[in-house]
């Protein structure tokens, strides 16, 4: 082994002495390693982004992966700054009240579990309440597992939908689990958009089922795994400048057919379930996505992909 592969080889590996996972929480913000080194920040409480979201990710040998939040004036673009703050789930559309935009507010209400490391990961459960005008239209549970994978970080993300009232989910393109991607990293400036079915870059992913979805540059990016066992297979929206977003509901948006209009009765719960892998430039993308479905049936990952 060459001096320079031995030490791409050891930037490669997390640090095991460490923790797999650890989290430091602030007032506002958890903050997350893998491995000893920063990973990303969970956000729950901040006044231009009014709702929860991963900020500030990072490959396993600590490449930017999301966009600067705020952007950088004169290095990243600027638009969708409170909109793209990194890695999110968000609705432009709940009976009527728009979430992306930032139109309604998504409160965080407490941690049903806080965040805990263990020897595998970590993560926590957080509850938020989705209001407009006072009322809430419905509640979220969000379940979060952070796991070093053979081939990056992978984020286990769960969230179960309940509302005091029946609720809608409405269909647009800005429905769903969305990351903005740094900017050296997008197609714009030498990167590559990949789903399952290999069609490349947005005038080909855009508006098309998928059963994943890659963003990736020279140095890292991420990879979108919609579950399965979601009520509807995921559309994908997007944009070489840097979006990509899974939605399972944008079905008119993506001209698809007929609106699509989830309703969700009172004492009933939507389930969204998603993979998110963070990785460096080397993936192998089919044995990535086996992985997160093995991981679902809690069976070890593939052993070609170690």
């Amino acid at each position: 082994m060459t001096l320079a592969t031995a030490i791409a080889f050891a930037l490669a590996v997390p640090n095991f002495a460490d923790p797999p996972v650890a989290f430091e929480r602030g007032d506002a913000r958890l903050h997350i390693k893998v491995g000893g080194s920063d990973f990303a920040a969970y956000v729950w409480d901040d006044p231009t982004v009014r709702r929860p979201y991963f900020t500030d990710l990072r490959s396993p040998t600590g490449v930017a992966i999301t966009r600067n939040n705020p952007p950088v004036e004169g290095k990243d673009p600027t638009d969708h700054a409170t909109m793209h703050p990194g890695l999110w789930l968000a609705f432009g559309d709940i009976s009527d009240v728009d979430f992306w935009r930032n139109k309604g507010l998504v409160r965080h209400v407490a941690f049903l579990e806080p965040p805990t490391a263990d020897s595998d990961g970590g993560g926590f459960v957080a509850r938020n309440a989705y209001e407009s005008a006072g009322k809430t239209i419905c509640e979220e549970v969000c379940r979060i597992r952070i796991t070093v994978a053979p081939q990056g970080v992978l984020i286990d993300w769960t969230s179960e939908f309940r509302g005091p009232e029946t609720f809608v989910f409405g269909d647009q393109e800005e429905m769903g689990l969305g990351v903005r991607l740094a900017t050296d990293l997008t197609v714009s400036n030498g990167g590559k958009i990949l789903d399952s079915a290999g069609r490349i870059n947005e005038k080909q992913v855009w508006g098309r089922q998928a059963d994943w979805c890659d963003y990736a540059g020279e140095r890292g990016g991420i990879m979108l795994m919609p579950d399965p066992g979601d009520f509807r297979r995921s559309w994908f929206h997007a944009r070489d400048y840097g979006l990509l977003v899974a939605n399972p509901f944008g079905r008119r948006a993506f001209n698809q057919g007929e609106p699509s209009r989830v309703v969700v009765e009172r004492g009933n719960t939507l389930t969204l379930r998603f993979g998110v892998l963070v990785h460096d430039a080397a993936l192998d993308r089919r044995i990535a996505y086996r992985d997160f479905l093995r991981s679902r049936k809690g069976k070890p990952p593939s052993r070609s992909a170690r």
